[in-house]
């Protein structure tokens, strides 16, 4: 009899398993306010789960004007520095740590896919339990282009050892949602980030859920079988 193939859980991080959307969103908002850009703070949320490089160009759009790249350089690092000071506060979602030991104790493939770089990941993958040197965490950094891409979720997938037909996208913005339809996988969208469900089945959504803990309680529902 063949083996049957197990479902495979690539992971959004911010907003998805660390409760960390909103530090994003004032960091973004101190780094442009300090270099004299004012922009409100719901359009910087609406874009949060995009790269630091799609953010700028989002904004270019938004202003109405360019920004040469040495102010774009100079605000990514900006918050990178403001986010990396004040994640020593952030913690996980509720049940992303019981989530994550759940699939690994029932030998169930699953990795982290964030459009954040290491350098502002690797401070905040310990909160729930990963480590980079034992667990597949794609970052940034290690991808061409990021979300709404697939890239990121196409390189788990691949170091994973899987097939992305056979994985699941769990995210809580429409950045994930649009990247799992790209990726050919099926997309599990969050509350937890600030999209409504909606908007999260309109880009793509198979399944919404509150949370982490939410989506251990119905992990049968989504090929999380043991």
């Amino acid at each position: 009899m063949k083996a049957r193939t197990k479902t495979a859980f690539l992971f959004d991080m911010d907003g998805t398993l660390l409760d960390s959307v909103y530090e994003h969103v004032m960091a973004w908002g101190q780094a442009l306010h300090e270099n004299k850009i004012e922009v409100p703070v719901w359009k910087i949320h609406r874009r949060i789960g995009m790269s630091g490089g799609l953010f700028t160009a989002a904004l270019t759009r938004e202003l109405g004007h360019d920004i040469d790249e040495a102010t774009k350089t100079k605000l990514r690092d900006r918050h990178a520095e403001i986010y990396n000071a004040i994640s020593a506060r952030i913690q996980p979602l509720p049940g992303a740590v019981k989530l994550l030991e759940h699939l690994s104790a029932n030998d169930i493939p699953w990795a982290i896919a964030t459009s954040s770089q290491m350098k502002t990941a690797a401070p905040v993958l310990a909160k729930f339990g990963v480590d980079p040197a034992k667990h597949v965490v794609v970052t940034r950094d290690m991808v061409r282009y990021a979300k709404p891409d697939p890239d990121l979720f196409l390189a788990a997938a691949e170091k994973l050892g899987v097939d992305i037909k056979e994985a699941c996208v769990v995210g809580d913005a429409v950045w994930d949602m649009l990247a799992s339809k790209r990726a050919h996988a099926l997309g599990i969208g969050f509350l937890s980030g600030g999209y409504g469900e909606e908007e999260l089945i309109r880009a793509g959504a198979y399944r919404v859920f509150e949370d982490p803990a939410d989506m251990l309680t119905h992990i049968d529902e989504v090929g999380g079988r043991r």
